[in-house]
C-alpha cells in the first residue's frame, strides 16, 4: 500500500483514517467516510483501485471535479476516464471500449447515466471490482444538497450484490449518515469519520457596511493567489465581477444564469490560474478540485451550516494556511425568509429556517467559531482557544490581515502546521515553469505539482532524483516527467542545499524557454502530425525514452507525456 502511495501520488504517509479505509474496502466491505474537504477522500478509492482486479465505477455529479480527477490519475501515470453529458457519443462508445477491454482503472460517470439506455448492460459486462459515490450526502433529502438523480442509486445494491460500495462524503450530520446506510442498502457497514477540524483555516465574521470596501481590503492581500467569492443573486454576482474589473483584479462569475459553456469557460480560466477571483451564487456549487485557494469571502449568508463548512472548504485543500471571511447582516436573512416563506411545504420550510437559525447564531457568536463547526457536526474542540479565528485572537481584522502577511509558507507535517523559510526568488521560477508544463499539457497547473511542492522545493533544493523523491507530492511518474526540468531550473539558479555551486554555475542566469532550448530544441513547441507518426513508428522499433528525446529535440518527460496521449 505504502508503495503505490509514493509511487502514484507521491506521498510518505497516509492521513488519519486513509490505512483503515482503505484496508476495509480491500476486505470487499461497504463504508462510508466522512472527511472534511481536503482530508483526502479520494485516494480512499483510488488507491484500493490499483490494488484489485477489475474496474472502479466512481459516481460523482460535478463534472469538472470528475475531469481534474481523471486529469490528475492520467498525469500520475493511472489509467483513468469519464462518461458525461460533455462527451459526445462516439467519445462516449470509445470509453465504454476501453472500459469493456480492461484497459482502464476507473471509470467516473454522473449519477443519472444510470438512466440511460442500455447502460445497465453495459455495467454488467464490466469486471467491477468497486462502486465508489462521491457527495453521497445528495441522496439524502435531509442533506443540504439533495439531489434526484442520486435516486438512481438505490438500485446498485440490488443489481451488484457482491461487489463493496464505499460512500463518501465531506458534510453529513448523523441523521444523513443513517440516510445514506438506509437510502443505498449498504450491509454491515463501518461509518468512518474523520474530524472536522481543520487547523489550517482562519475563520472571521466582519460587520457587512460598505461591503465592496471590505472585500477590496481583503483582496488587496491576495492579488497573485486564488480567491472565490460568494454573494446571494446572479445580479450581485455581476455587479460584483464589474466592480472589481475597474479595480484591477481579474474576475468571473459563476451562477446558473450563465450558459453551460460559459460557466465551463469561466471556470476553467480560474482553475487554470488565467483569472484569480471566482464570484459565485451561494445557489450554484462548484465542484473544483483546486487545492491552492487562499481566500474565501461570503458576501453573504450561507443557507445552512453544512453549506458553509462545504464553501469554505474549498479553501486550503493543500494544507496550507488560507482564510475564510463571512460578511454579516441581518438584513441578508430577509433575502432567504423569502424563498423560506414561498416553499410549498411546512416541513421543508421549518428545516429550512432551523438551518438558517444556526448561520445567524454562528454570525453573532462571541467564542471560538471552530468549537461552533465542531460541535454542529457531533465533534466536541477541547483546546481553550484555536488560535485561528477572530473569536479567539483578540484583534482587529486589519491586526489579523498583519498577523498573516508572513514572507514564511507554511510546512505540514502530520497535522501539524510549522514555518519553513523558502526562496521566493526560485519558488517563482518553478511557478511559471509550472504554468508553462501545464499549458503544453492541457492541465491545470496544479495537476502538475501543488504549491506545497514547489515551496519544498524552493526549500530544500533537490537536485538529484533520490532528492527530488522526497518532496511531498512526488511520485515514480512525475519524477519521469518532471524531474530534471524542475531541477534543472534548481541548479540554474545557482544554489545547492549543502555546498556553493562553481562561480560560472552561480550566475544570476533565470529560467527561460530560450535556456531550456539550449538542450532540448524543440522544448515547448506543439507536435506535429508528422513528428507523432514518426515517434509511433520509432517506439515500436524498439528505441528507449532516451534515444527519443535526443531525435526529437525534446526531455524525456515530453516524450514520455506524448506516448501518454497517443496511448502508448
Amino acid at each position: 500500500m505504502k508503495s503505490l502511495l509514493k509511487k502514484h501520488f507521491g506521498y510518505d504517509e497516509f492521513r488519519p483514517l486513509q490505512k483503515e479505509i482503505i484496508e476495509r474496502v480491500l476486505l470487499g466491505k461497504d463504508c462510508v467516510v466522512l472527511m472534511p474537504t481536503g482530508g483526502g477522500k479520494s485516494l480512499c478509492f483510488q488507491l484500493p483501485a490499483l490494488m484489485m482486479d477489475g474496474l472502479t465505477i466512481v459516481i460523482s455529479p460535478l463534472i469538472s471535479l470528475m475531469k481534474d480527477q481523471v486529469d490528475a490519475l492520467r498525469t500520475n501515470g493511472i489509467m483513468a476516464d469519464l462518461i458525461n453529458s460533455t462527451l459526445s457519443q462516439d467519445e462516449i462508445t470509445g470509453v465504454m471500449n476501453r472500459a469493456q477491454s480492461g484497459e482502464l482503472k476507473m471509470l467516473y460517470i454522473a449519477p443519472e447515466r444510470l438512466n440511460a439506455y442500455d447502460f445497465e448492460e453495459f455495467l454488467r459486462k464490466l469486471n467491477i471490482s468497486l462502486i465508489a459515490i462521491d457527495e453521497a450526502h445528495c441522496i439524502s433529502e435531509w442533506g443540504h444538497d439533495f439531489r434526484p438523480d442520486y435516486g438512481n442509486l438505490k438500485m446498485l445494491r440490488s443489481k451488484f450484490p457482491h461487489i463493496p460500495i464505499v460512500a463518501l462524503t465531506a458534510t453529513a450530520t448523523e441523521k444523513v449518515r443513517e440516510d445514506i446506510v438506509k437510502q443505498l442498502n449498504l450491509q454491515d457497514a463501518q461509518v468512518f469519520i474523520s474530524s472536522f477540524n481543520r487547523p489550517n483555516l482562519s475563520y472571521e465574521v466582519l460587520p457587512k457596511k460598505n461591503s465592496m470596501r471590505s472585500i477590496l481590503a481583503l483582496l488587496n492581500n491576495y492579488r497573485d493567489a486564488s480567491v472565490i467569492v460568494y454573494c446571494f443573486s446572479r445580479k450581485d454576482t455581476e455587479a460584483l465581477v464589474s466592480n472589481l474589473g475597474k479595480y484591477g483584479f481579474k474576475a468571473a462569475a459563476y451562477h446558473a444564469g450563465l450558459t453551460a459553456e460559459k460557466r465551463k469557460d469561466n471556470q476553467e480560466r480560474f482553475i487554470r490560474d488565467e483569472i484569480n477571483v471566482m464570484v459565485a451564487t451561494i445557489a450554484f456549487g462548484m465542484g473544483i478540485d483546486k487545492p491552492d485557494v487562499r481566500l474565501v469571502i461570503h458576501h453573504s449568508l450561507p443557507k445552512s451550516i453544512e453549506g458553509y463548512y462545504q464553501e469554505t472548504g474549498r479553501a486550503g485543500r493543500d494544507g496550507l494556511p488560507s482564510r475564510c471571511v463571512l460578511l454579516f447582516s441581518y438584513a441578508d436573512k430577509f433575502k432567504h425568509d423569502f424563498f423560506i416563506r414561498n416553499m410549498p411545504d411546512k416541513i421543508e420550510q421549518r428545516k429550512a429556517q432551523d438551518k438558517l437559525n444556526q448561520v445567524l447564531s454562528y454570525g453573532d457568536l462571541r467564542g471560538c467559531r471552530r468549537r461552533f463547526l465542531l460541535q454542529y457536526f457531533n465533534e466536541e474542540y477541547q483546546n481553550a482557544s484555536c488560535g485561528n479565528c477572530d473569536g479567539c485572537v483578540g484583534q482587529t481584522p486589519l491586526e489579523m490581515n498583519k498577523v498573516r502577511m508572513e514572507v514564511a509558507k507554511p510546512k505540514i507535517s502530520h497535522g501539524v502546521v510549522t514555518k519553513t523559510t523558502h526562496n521566493q526568488v526560485l519558488f517563482g521560477e518553478l511557478k511559471k515553469l509550472r504554468t508553462q508544463e501545464a499549458k503544453r499539457l492541457g492541465v491545470p497547473p496544479y495537476i502538475v505539482f501543488g504549491d506545497r511542492s514547489l515551496y519544498e522545493m524552493a526549500t530544500r533544493l533537490p537536485q538529484t532524483p533520490n532528492a527530488f523523491l522526497e518532496i511531498n507530492g512526488v511520485g515514480n511518474r512525475k519524477l519521469a516527467q518532471f524531474g530534471e526540468l524542475f531541477m534543472s531550473v534548481i541548479r540554474r539558479h545557482g544554489m545547492t542545499s549543502n555546498v556553493q555551486l562553481s562561480r560560472e554555475n552561480q550566475s544570476s542566469k533565470k529560467y527561460s524557454v530560450a535556456a531550456i532550448r539550449t538542450e532540448h530544441a524543440n522544448a515547448y513547441r506543439s507536435w506535429t502530425s508528422a513528428e507523432d507518426e514518426n515517434l509511433k513508428k520509432l517506439n515500436g522499433s524498439g528505441k528507449d525514452i532516451t534515444e527519443l528525446a535526443k531525435i526529437f529535440g525534446r526531455n524525456n518527460g515530453a516524450i514520455r507525456s506524448r506516448l501518454m496521449r497517443l496511448g502508448l
